[in-house]
């Protein structure tokens, strides 16, 4: 069964799988976090890729098998991709499972065999999570308040999916801290207004995220250090600052590489549309910066993001010191 992208399904008994995939890794953890919590109560049962590949009959054995306390089970899979191809047979091909399972295959298409596999059994769902729009951001954000039992005000859903960078799981963290700040719950809801998501510092700011990133990809570890601390200020997700300089690197890659075929970086910057207030930061952007030094990075800052999204605290701690660290060594390049 083909679930709709980005949205979750809910736990039916006639369904053994739950299948989360796509390019929006973060979403697909969120969106198999959340129908977990459907069962706060379950038996949890965590199995991976490797342990999926060396025994496939496992996955219908957990999902067959009752608590020893009687309880509802839950068994999660992560990480998986097609070497679970076979897990996955087994437990859709078995006589009796009785327990859910909920698999994210994080980057696997649309065209994979497992993607294939859930689509066509009427016993499992496939839910494609790709970066949403920031229209669908704004509507993921209102479904998010009105589950946790908030009544939204005008404007509330867009501000959340801004703030957090139209990513699923930064926004879910931030609807989750207001629902705690106001007291609210599906069964006692609760007006939220926009002084409520500024009281609990939900909102990052353009400035401040802004001169995060101008002080990274600039080389100047001082700058960076005084603007993630305000960004800390108000309890925001390194997440969306991450995000920023992401584009920010990919536009600087594409451009670095069409310098280097020999392009003009005048010509470089008008065809990608850099106003002109910002062509000579740019040009020295890219005098700066190599295309390997691009790469290189962007490899890292996606491990930060990665490291932030699993480790809570401890990770945005640690993507803010590989972000200082990283202003620090173009600052010695000077």
């Amino acid at each position: 069964m083909k679930g709709t992208n980005g949205q979750l399904p809910k736990l039916r008994p006639d369904l053994r799988l739950y299948l989360f995939h796509g390019a929006d890794e973060a979403g697909a953890a969120d969106l198999a976090k959340r129908l977990a919590a459907s069962l706060p109560d379950a038996e949890r049962v965590d199995l991976d890729a490797v342990a999926l590949r060396k025994d496939p009959g496992r996955l219908a054995d957990e999902a067959a098998s009752m608590s020893l306390f009687g309880d509802a089970r839950l068994i999660r899979a992560t990480g998986i991709g097609e070497e679970s191809l076979a897990a996955l047979t087994l437990l859709l091909d078995a006589d009796r499972a009785g327990n859910p399972v909920i698999a994210v295959a994080p980057s696997v298409k649309a065209s994979s065999k497992i993607v294939k596999l859930a689509t066509d059994s009427p016993r499992a769902v496939a839910v494609a999570c790709y970066a949403p729009s920031a229209a669908d951001a704004e509507r993921i954000a209102g479904t998010m308040l009105t589950d946790a039992g908030l009544r939204p005000a005008a404007g509330l859903a867009r501000r959340i999916a801004d703030a957090a960078g139209t990513d699923r799981a930064v926004m879910a963290q931030e609807v989750e801290k207001l629902a705690l700040f106001l007291d609210a719950a599906p069964d006692r809801p609760h007006d939220a207004s926009l002084a409520d998501l500024d009281a609990i510092g939900a909102d990052l700011g353009e400035a401040e995220l802004a001169g995060a990133v101008d002080a990274l990809i600039e080389g100047r570890p001082g700058n960076l250090g005084a603007a993630l601390a305000r960004l800390d200020e108000g309890g925001a997700s390194p997440v969306p600052w991450l995000r920023a300089v992401q584009r920010r690197l990919v536009t600087l890659g594409e451009m670095r590489s069409a310098v280097d075929r020999g392009e003009p970086a005048d010509a470089v910057m008008k065809r990608h549309r850099i106003f002109w207030r910002e062509e000579a930061k740019t040009t020295g952007d890219l005098r700066r910066w190599s295309a390997g030094m691009i790469a290189t990075a962007l490899q890292r800052v996606r491990g930060a993001e990665l490291a932030a999204m699993s480790s809570g605290t401890a990770g945005a701690v640690g993507a803010e010191h590989d972000a200082v660290a990283l202003a620090r060594r173009l600052a010695d390049r000077r």
